[in-house]
């Protein structure tokens, strides 16, 4: 009897996660087993390809200069707007975090309310504010201080400012619950030891909020490398992420096989620094802040 009831308690579990775990499998695991085997097709041209053992697809990968750049400008164009959205980020988080103004809950209401319009309404409303008939060209000249307008769209710095502007809220929820979570009495503590306001910062609160920014930090870095609409919309045909080229690799020349192999570098990269963060610092925080 009592092993039957040691057999059942076990069985429990998984009878609990059967749920998730097929549901996980079903819209997770075997998409990316069907992406990973049409990475192997033979593209036959006109959208049309072969089911076959085909290792071209990755040859190429390998030995193309250009996938390689691509993945260089990816890295590099969401290092900065990881690193810009940290340095803006931090010093907002910082400010709700210690507001003594007791509908907190509203700052963070208007954090989130940019989340209630579409992505991408929200990045074509920068050709409105950066485009050479936009606000800030039409601001400029109506002051008088420019007779031409300046060109300020389709290049890098659009296409960080888009991100910046996507992932910013991100950056900030993550870092306020991780300063949330600082026993206050402990900086009072600092400050009875003899402690400037500067340096109870610097030794407390700064160290105590690392898990929070380094979560910020990965979700951001992840988030911009996959982007791919931001670039097509703000960017010039040099301001392509690697996203982009997955993109018109299925959707322009209809090469799911070649597609597919790129979107497998994409997760297998970003994959990798998740797993190397998760493995030093958990991904816990990251679900703490989204859960906000």
């Amino acid at each position: 009897m009592s092993d039957a009831l040691t057999v059942a308690e076990r069985r429990r579990p998984w009878l609990l996660l059967a749920p998730t775990l097929i549901t996980l499998a079903v819209l997770m695991v075997i998409p990316m087993i069907i992406m990973f085997t049409y990475s192997f097709h033979v593209y036959l041209g006109n959208g049309r390809d072969q089911p076959d053992f085909y290792l071209g697809n990755w040859a190429e990968f390998f030995t193309d200069g250009y996938y390689h750049y691509g993945i260089w400008q990816t890295a590099r164009i969401a290092a900065i707007t990881t690193v810009m959205c940290a340095l803006m980020g931090y010093p907002a988080a910082y400010c709700i975090a210690m507001s003594r103004f007791r509908r907190k809950w509203m700052l963070l209401l208007l954090l989130i309310l940019p989340f209630w319009i579409s992505f991408i309404i929200r990045t074509l409303s920068w050709i409105h504010i950066l485009g050479e008939q936009g606000a800030i060209n039409a601001t400029l000249r109506w002051l008088g201080l420019i007779s031409e307008p300046i060109p300020m769209l389709y290049n890098e710095g659009s296409v960080i400012m888009g991100m910046i502007h996507f992932l910013l809220p991100y950056m900030i929820l993550n870092v306020y619950v991780s300063l949330e979570g600082i026993d206050r009495n402990l900086v009072s503590a600092a400050r009875t030891l003899g402690c400037t306001a500067w340096q109870a910062f610097r030794e407390v609160t700064l160290p105590l909020s690392l898990p929070g920014l380094a979560a910020g930090c990965l979700l951001c870095f992840v988030l911009a490398a996959g982007s791919y609409v931001t670039p097509l919309i703000l960017g010039g045909p040099s301001n392509f992420l690697f996203g982009n080229l997955v993109f018109d690799a299925v959707m322009a020349e209809l090469n799911w096989p070649m597609g597919a192999t790129l979107s497998m570098v994409l997760l297998i990269l970003l994959g990798a620094i998740a797993a190397i963060y998760s493995r030093y610092m958990g991904l816990s925080r990251i679900y703490k802040g989204l859960s906000r």
